[in-house]
């Protein structure tokens, strides 16, 4: 670009007003932003904690008695487990990378082979999973209020989104604390009934084991329908986002806390799925006694009733046994969703400051989301879970297929930087690594979900959209040789280590950590990520002019 050009590209500076909410970080929690030393408080153990906290949800009860009674015994335990590695194996790199850099998912994305833009397609399949999970957690919670209180269905859907809202406006420094307040009570809630069972019915396991359910196959193993049911409990790949969005508070990894830093990145991060494959399991387990003892096989998924079963064995009272097992769901359900609508709220803050150019807040699309939430609730999304969650884990694992394989191969090959660049002034808005991979990945298996390559293909559709995009990326990378990774480098900041210390944002004029900032040639000095995301006169100009 020629001097006189760039001349004329430079504009003048206006100062950016944020709304009074949107700069108080007790409900912003850094949305959209690198999350900075100065507000990262937390030890390892609490960070990792209210991580842990946020799968107190039943859905995995549900998804392993649902896949019980559709694929029988064999076949759901083979499914849960190969979805379980598969889910664990995906989720370190991720969790490493979030927790290095302290970002969240979309920003991660962002700088591993998504770009700028192509990013927001991804923001809205994890803001899918967070509305989807949201509907059905709040759909357990809901049959347990109807079936303990007597209130209908529809109100109790109501209920249960609303009763949301005031726990989730003040983000970490609230949800943090709520976690470990509860979790004592739930681990009890969570375990003791599963051993009561297991003590005072000696043939309880034999009734798992034994476990047909509806399965063509019965209770023995069929590989299409073990196929099948992985591809639903893969459809929990993408909670590794909401592990994030409260791994990326992890203090810094320094040769202290070195040990205790790993174990907390690894036990709050991958280490998610190994309760949560516990749950499915026991899900399976508690659907089948509770078939065994009268209650019809359409209800047996719902948690309500299977923690009637579990605490029928501890208290004789039905009275009693019906109260702690209503309690017992509601405070996981409300667990669980703070963090579905927590984690919900920083995908759309996400999305949509790059489409409008405009932040009005993150307890803005907090509400919007709970209301997409509270719609598919009243829609009845519960009784179709295991098609959603099939339909669904398509294209989830594309995405994480695609970011994994940037990761763990890209990286290491020097295919793509060493480091996660996730600034608009620095990124292509499309990178064909990530984008192109999980696109192809995605198109592909849903053709195959739906039965058009045949029905093997069909049973293993989620397998292929793991292994294309898993492959496409280090291709696509090869042949691009990387070129679209950084649109122009960061000379004033990421390469500069003397510069130290906050650094002012000439536009909103706040000071933030370097991690947070970028030189801006149009504007002739530096600006934060949130402010260089939402100018709208730009158009990009800085990465058209001379590196």
């Amino acid at each position: 670009m020629e001097r006189s050009q760039l001349a004329a590209t430079r504009l003048e500076k206006t100062k950016r007003h944020y709304h009074s909410w949107v700069v108080n970080e007790t409900l912003e929690d850094y949305s959209l932003r690198y999350a900075p030393r100065s507000f990262r408080k937390w030890s390892e153990f609490t960070v990792a904690n209210a991580a842990l906290g946020g799968i107190s949800y039943l859905a995995d009860f549900a998804i392993g008695g649902s896949i019980a009674i559709s694929s029988g015994f064999t076949n759901s335990f083979w499914a849960i487990l190969i979805s379980a590695i598969i889910i664990f194996a995906t989720g370190v790199p991720i969790s490493y990378y979030a927790s290095r850099y302290n970002i969240d998912m979309d920003l991660l994305t962002r700088g591993a082979g998504f770009g700028y833009i192509g990013s927001t397609l991804t923001s809205v399949i994890y803001a899918s999973f967070c509305f989807i999970f949201f509907a059905l957690e709040g759909a357990i919670m809901a049959q347990a209020i109807e079936l303990y209180f007597g209130l209908p269905l529809q109100w109790g859907y109501l209920l249960c989104t609303v009763a949301i809202f005031p726990l989730v406006v003040f983000g970490m420094t609230l949800l943090a604390k709520m976690q470990v307040w509860t979790q004592p009570v739930w681990l009890l809630g969570m375990f003791a009934p599963w051993f009561a069972v297991l003590i005072k019915d000696p043939t309880a396991f034999s009734t798992w084991t034994s476990f047909a359910g509806n399965s063509p196959s019965g209770s023995g193993f069929d590989i299409l329908l073990c196929a099948s049911g992985a591809g639903v409990a893969l459809s929990l790949i993408a909670q590794i986002g909401e592990q994030v969005d409260y791994l990326r508070f992890m203090p810094d990894l320094t040769p202290q806390n070195k040990g205790k830093w790993w174990w907390a990145v690894l036990l709050a991060g991958p280490g998610w799925v190994i309760l949560g494959a516990w749950k499915q399991w026991a899900g399976a387990f508690f659907t089948a006694v509770a078939v065994k003892n009268g209650v019809e096989i359409a209800k047996a998924n719902e948690p309500i009733h299977m923690y009637i079963e579990g605490f029928k064995e501890l208290f004789g009272n039905p009275a009693v046994y019906l109260a702690l097992a209503t309690f017992f769901v509601i405070l996981s359900q409300v667990k669980i969703n703070v963090t579905n609508a927590y984690s919900g709220s920083l995908s759309w803050s996400n999305f949509f400051s790059r489409l409008t150019h405009a932040h009005p807040g993150r307890v803005v699309w907090l509400v919007f989301h709970l209301i997409i939430a509270l719609t598919l609730q009243e829609l009845g999304v519960f009784n179709v879970l295991l098609w959603v969650l099939g339909f669904y884990s398509n294209v989830a694992i594309a995405w994480v297929g695609a970011l994994v394989a940037d990761l763990i191969v890209n990286k290491p090959l020097g295919l793509s930087p060493s480091y996660i660049e996730f600034k608009r002034a620095h990124l292509y808005n499309f990178n064909p690594v990530g984008f192109g991979s999980m696109t192809v990945a995605s198109i592909v298996s849903v053709v195959a979900f739906f039965g058009l390559l045949g029905p093997a293909a069909q049973a293993f559709s989620t397998f292929i959209a793991l292994g294309l995009a898993f492959v496409l990326s280090p291709i696509i990378a090869y042949v691009t040789k990387g070129k679209y990774y950084i649109a122009r480098k960061d000379v004033h900041f990421h390469e500069n280590a003397d510069v130290v210390g906050l650094t002012n944002c000439s536009i909103c004029e706040y000071d933030y950590e370097r991690e947070d900032m970028a030189y801006c040639p149009v504007y002739e000095t530096p600006i934060c990520s949130l402010c260089c995301s939402l100018d709208a006169q730009c158009h990009d100009a800085c990465k058209a002019m001379p590196k």
